[in-house]
């Protein structure tokens, strides 16, 4: 069976951030897929960094608007939007004035990571969700990339369960080397939760949370597990299998678009067989 509808929640997309492998991916990968005769939706953080009027972005108003609580405090949610003429594609971009908008990525200027990081994944995470369901998109694939990512697996498995949007979604987490140094505040599970959501839910990962156990988390949730990188953690690969997760081997630069699709359409079809015939 084929995954017709994937929709990529990003890290970076160059051209509006510098080369590197995960943007270079982010900006190669949407295209080859929607080249293969799928549907896309393409997402990522609107970083301090990004030229708006060199790149042409502008708010989607009938999209922004929502505020989301976090820490106790109202952040309104804004929606801008740019295109990549040559690929043919629509690029969205979650803002907001005090995690984005006057912010570089992970770390400030001097290379100081924000100390903020968590909320931003948060508010991150559930823009973009809250996003596809004023879209009335259903996507059949979610693949995350980048430690932003990260909650993804564990809203579209919890909160979002039961969401006509994501009812029938599969997730799969790029795994690379990227992350952060600082442990993320001590309250980080707590300000995690909302909706329905428990605290047994976070019970996968330590009290202290650093990239590595964010990552456990992503994996613990996710249905699979792609290595895009090739200096991975070996203990993220281990718990991975322990888990029993698909996984897809690093793939290399050349024929990795190939080998994501057919890997879609391989956890897609999980559990697919045995609906069908008992629909029969």
């Amino acid at each position: 069976m084929k995954a017709k509808k994937v929709l990529f929640i990003t890290q970076e997309i160059t051209p509006y951030v510098p080369e590197s492998p995960m943007s270079l991916i982010g900006r190669k990968l949407p295209q080859a897929v929607q080249e293969n005769g799928r549907e896309i939706r393409t997402f990522t953080p609107k970083w301090g960094i990004i030229n708006e009027r060199r790149n042409q972005l502008h708010e989607v108003i009938r999209l922004s608007g929502m505020n989301m609580i976090i820490d106790d405090t109202d952040h309104p949610l804004i929606i801008k939007v740019a295109s990549i003429q040559s690929a043919r594609m629509q690029v969205y971009f979650i803002d907001n004035d005090d995690y984005f908008h006057p912010r570089q990525m992970t770390t400030d200027e001097n290379g100081v990571e924000y100390e903020d990081n968590d909320e931003r994944a948060i508010f991150y995470a559930r823009g973009v969700l809250e996003t596809v369901k004023k879209l009335r998109w259903c996507p059949d694939i979610i693949h995350c990339h980048g430690w932003i990512s990260a909650l993804i697996p564990l809203y579209i498995k919890t909160a979002y369960r039961e969401e006509p949007s994501f009812r029938d979604s599969r997730v799969v987490y790029s795994m690379y080397d990227d992350g952060f140094q600082n442990c993320l505040k001590e309250d980080f599970k707590s300000q995690v939760l909302f909706k329905d959501m428990t605290a047994e839910q976070l019970e996968g990962i330590g009290a202290q949370v650093n990239a590595t156990e964010l990552n456990k988390l992503a994996i613990q949730y996710s249905d699979g597990l792609i290595q895009s990188a090739p200096n991975v953690h070996p203990e993220l690969m281990e718990y991975a299998q322990q888990r029993g997760i698909l996984t897809l081997p690093y793939q290399g630069e050349e024929n990795y678009a190939g080998s994501f699709c057919d890997f879609y359409d391989q956890v897609w079809s999980v559990g697919k067989e045995e609906v069908i015939e008992e629909e029969e």
